[in-house]
């Protein structure tokens, strides 16, 4: 395996001033500023000896900078045994319940306890490498911090019709989230392009000249007007499409901490409460497709978790309490 790399740099005068992670791109330049960036808050650098956590850090004359690489990780996922919710499986391909907190595939950070991991302990040398090693057959993802019903192709004839399903539209995917406020009107429609945000690019925004995406909404129940239950029906299948479309509608998704409203409404024992949940109410409750090899259509459907329940009832008392 490949050594941990280490370089040393100390902060010219006419550097002083400079950003940490500005700095150490120009003087590593064969690593990008976003891969310095994961670096520094991943601690593998200090400054004089003293760990730094901060990118935007500012450096002065004379500190002696030591960044440390470690050895990339293994490009194939290896086998881990961690339980699956199965609802489905036969020879072609597999259908489990997702759970909140668990990764699709490995990535930084993530080289273990993912979907993909599991796959590999329960399926064997089965599953379909389209898509890459890192990710064999996945043919679509739910976030780490969503739930809710997946279908995994088991072999390559398996992947391409699945795929070709998700690409043409004809996947029936239904999902349940609790949102911010209440819609009005109380069922619509969002026809609204989505892009990579133009400054945060790890985010995805609704953007003039991004790929078309289709969202069909209806509230279920509210929370006075705290809060609305809704239930969604993608059209379309961009990345966090319900989270950027919601927050589009000014109801971004409790519990997601990367489209949050940018003033908090809830009070303060709900916030604390769904903060210690971890997760985005948001839940995949139905996949329907054609099986790709018998052409049987199949439909699955698992009710959100009981803390959606929870959420509801807590959130009702505080519009009562109001």
């Amino acid at each position: 395996m490949t050594e941990e790399r280490v370089f040393e740099i100390e902060v010219a005068p006419e550097a002083a001033g400079s950003r940490l992670d500005v700095l150490l791109a120009r003087s590593v330049p064969e690593l990008s500023r976003a891969r310095i960036q994961a670096l520094v808050r991943g601690g593998h650098v200090r400054v004089d000896d003293v760990p730094v956590d901060d990118p935007s850090r500012k450096v002065r004359a004379g500190e002696r900078l030591r960044l440390s690489v470690p050895p990339p990780e293994p490009a194939e996922p290896h086998p881990e045994d961690l339980p699956l919710s199965m609802l489905y499986e036969d020879e072609h391909l597999l259908v489990l319940e997702k759970p909140a907190g668990m990764v699709v595939h490995p990535a930084p950070g993530h080289a273990g306890g993912t979907l993909v991991n599991a796959l590999l302990a329960h399926c064997g040398e089965s599953l379909s490498g389209i898509g890459g090693v890192a990710r064999p057959g996945i043919v679509h993802r739910l976030d780490r911090d969503v739930s809710g019903v997946m279908v995994v192709a088991k072999h390559d004839r398996a992947h391409v019709g699945l795929a070709g399903q998700f690409t043409v539209h004809s996947v029936e995917r239904v999902y349940e989230a609790i949102l911010h406020g209440v819609p009005t009107p109380a069922s619509g429609t969002v026809d609204r392009p989505i892009g990579r945000h133009p400054i945060d690019r790890k985010r995805m925004a609704v953007v003039e000249g991004g790929k078309r995406a289709v969202t069909h909404y209806r509230v279920l129940e509210a929370a006075g007007m705290l809060a609305a239950r809704v239930e969604l029906r993608l059209e379309t299948g961009r990345t966090h499409q319900i989270r950027v479309h919601m927050q589009a509608l000014g109801h971004p998704l409790l519990g997601d901490p990367v489209y949050r409203p940018r003033r908090e409404r809830l009070p303060r024992e709900v916030q604390a409460w769904l903060s210690g949940l971890g997760r985005i109410l948001l839940h995949a409750r139905v996949l329907g497709f054609t099986h790709p090899v018998t052409g049987e259509r199949l439909r699955f459907e698992t009710p959100p978790p009981a803390c959606f329940d929870e959420a509801m009832a807590r959130l009702r008392a505080a519009a009562r309490a109001a």
